[in-house]
């Protein structure tokens, strides 16, 4: 007699549903840790079966900078540019920390996806659509960089090296050794970044509120970008007072 075997409901994939559970997946165990072997597992699939939804893992990749751009708030209708700009990157922000694989993943990329270039497209409507000139709205793009999308490169770490996901913590001797270097060869730099005491927020160095100085930063440029836009500023005009 042939003994039958008990057969499970066939899982049904499709790309957003690969995309999401990548993107879970690296939340849970980090994007160093991402495999389509692990991704199939997870999805209770044979690894053969993903590559009908995504070519390889670039692909892949990318289809999950798409969702994180899909988390993040569109431009606030009937608001003025400055405070739609300012909205939208920090809805971006907050897309960023809570998948903190993201921000590796999205300076890796070098293919622009739709889902890229099409945040990119509406966010520079928004200061078109604020009446700045293609002129000033070129110089406003460099400026910003890569805070467009909520995070910028900090400039002080913590010179202790203070505890981060997957590294050892420095023993407390360790660190005043350290300390007791810095404030020796470079006592200027130790003083700066030890200088603003915060009690909350994320620590980038040494009593660093990451979102406080991020946000001083953005305001600061929004600031100015409006100074320029009112005084009808031109790349033409100022390039030819600094010659």
């Amino acid at each position: 007699m042939v003994q039958q075997i008990e057969v499970g409901p066939r899982v049904r994939l499709n790309t957003d549903r690969v995309l999401h559970a990548a993107v879970s997946l690296a939340d849970d165990v980090g994007i160093e840790s991402l495999s389509m072997r692990r991704l199939a597992q997870e999805l209770g699939v044979v690894p053969m079966a993903l590559y009908k939804h995504v070519a390889n893992k670039e692909e892949l990749l990318d289809g999950m900078v798409g969702v994180i751009v899909g988390e993040i708030d569109p431009p606030v209708r009937d608001a003025g540019w400055r405070s739609a700009v300012r909205q939208r990157i920090l809805s971006a922000r907050e897309a960023l920390l809570r998948h903190p694989w993201a921000r590796q993943v999205l300076e890796s990329r070098t293919n622009r996806t739709p889902a890229v270039l099409e945040y990119m497209d509406t966010f520079i409507g928004m200061f078109l659509a604020g009446g700045f000139s293609v002129d000033l709205t070129h110089h406003v793009m460099h400026a910003l960089g890569s805070r467009m999308w909520g995070f910028t490169q900090e400039l002080f770490q913590d010179p202790a090296g203070a505890d981060t996901e997957g590294k050892a913590e420095v023993p407390p001797e360790v660190q005043a050794a350290m300390f007791q270097e810095m404030s020796t060869r470079y006592p200027k730099i130790l003083q700066i970044a030890m200088a603003a005491k915060h009690d909350d927020g994320p620590v980038v160095g040494p009593g660093c509120d990451d979102q406080f100085e991020f946000e001083f930063a953005l305001d600061l440029l929004l600031e100015g970008f409006d100074r320029l836009h009112r005084q009808d500023w031109t790349s033409a005009r100022a390039k030819l007072v600094r010659g």
